[in-house]
């Protein structure tokens, strides 16, 4: 019997073996520099802990892989030279949201003004990159302003306070925020040389402490930063 009269036929061939799945990336980062560590870039401004098992923080794309040092010192490079000043007498948890549009908007420094321990879950962390003072109360934080010569603007909705809108922002200045609810204390709308308020045109008597911070910070953008590029 040959092999051309057998009924036996050549064995299929073996499947092609499955492809490696892709390594998940971070939610919200990338994952360990392709290349491995022959690839690595030789710059000091990078964490070998990052570049070896990939970056998931919350960081715009030219910090990536960055060390924590190397992201504060370059932001101080270009830091606005407007602060943020919050009241901080009950467990407020947009004291943390503030802190990121701080973050967000590179003010120099995030003052809190009372209790030194603050809901830090609003954050998201920025604030490992964010200057942070603290003042035990309204006329340390007064005397800090004075003796730096940073005029304090508040910002709450009060009878005789300036609409936002027809304000003009000093360049080098503190903005004071209060509380969710009660607003600024009696002590801090004294202490400010002036009180600006949010305009507003519906039905509700107040905006969100985190919301207004936002709102303010970015009037004083629109006053006085480049905009960004890229």
């Amino acid at each position: 019997m040959t092999d051309r009269d057998s009924d036996a036929t050549d064995p299929e061939p073996e499947p092609a073996p499955e492809p490696e799945p892709e390594p998940e990336l971070p939610a919200h980062g990338v994952g360990p520099w392709p290349g491995g560590p022959e690839a690595w870039p030789d710059d000091p401004h990078y964490d070998p802990e990052l570049l070896e098992h990939g970056d998931a923080r919350n960081v715009v794309d030219r910090y990536r892989y960055w060390r924590l040092e190397a992201i504060v010192a370059d932001l101080d490079r270009t830091r606005h030279p407007f602060h943020v000043a919050i009241e901080n007498w009950q467990h407020d948890m947009n004291i943390g949201s503030i802190v990121r549009t701080a973050n967000a908007f590179a003010a120099d420094t995030v003052h809190i003004i009372g209790r030194r321990r603050w809901n830090k879950r609003g954050a998201m962390v920025t604030d490992r990159y964010q200057h942070l003072d603290h003042h035990a109360d309204v006329a340390a934080f007064a005397a800090w302003a004075h003796e730096a010569s940073v005029p304090i603007i508040a910002v709450d909705n009060v009878p005789g306070a300036v609409p936002i809108e027809a304000f003009a922002w000093p360049e080098r200045c503190v903005l004071l925020f209060g509380q969710e609810g009660p607003g600024l204390s009696p002590e801090a709308q004294a202490a400010a040389d002036v009180v600006v308020e949010i305009t507003q045109y519906g039905s509700t008597r107040s905006l969100n402490a985190s919301a207004a911070a936002a709102i303010a910070m970015h009037s004083w953008i629109l006053s006085h930063a480049a905009p960004a590029s890229g």
